[in-house]
């Protein structure tokens, strides 16, 4: 029983610090939606400010946005759509007026938002007008602003 012992205790010990190192592993890792309902939703990012207040000032030129706060940071978006393809449409829609954007893919399992959101990139992907997709994209944050916020 004795010579039993020890090798028992030493794998406990080693169990334990493995379990410790790969649960650590996934802490900093982002959480995915697990859902049936999960969807990629494709964001339009303006820019990324310190605080509140240089946000705001940033983002003057825009009747509609939304933002995020990640560590620390306000991360501001101006579109939001299901279509890859809508997404390149928004943002060359906003080079033409001089503004640079980026393109964010994030996971979202908020069903009610995306066949809402669905709808409007219906209309998004049928136009081409400068004024419309001004209109889509506006109607589009408010409603995010009003479904997911």
């Amino acid at each position: 029983m004795k010579k039993y012992l020890f090798p028992i205790s030493v794998s406990l010990v080693l169990g334990v610090f493995m379990a410790y190192f790969i649960i650590r592993q996934y802490e900093n890792m982002p959480a995915l939606a697990v859902s049936s309902e999960a969807e990629t939703l494709y964001y339009i990012q303006r820019g990324v400010y310190s605080d509140m207040d240089s946000m705001k000032d940033g983002m003057k030129d825009f009747t509609h946005y939304i933002y995020n706060v990640e560590d620390n940071s306000y991360y501001t978006y101006i579109g939001i759509t299901t279509s890859k393809d809508n997404a390149l449409k928004i943002q060359n829609y906003y080079k033409s007026l001089g503004y640079d954007t980026f393109l964010k893919d994030k996971i979202t399992d908020n069903g009610e938002f995306t066949d809402v959101l669905r709808q409007y990139d219906e209309l998004l992907s049928k136009t081409d007008d400068s004024e419309s997709i001004k209109v889509i994209c506006n109607q589009i944050l408010a409603k995010y602003e009003e479904l997911v916020k």
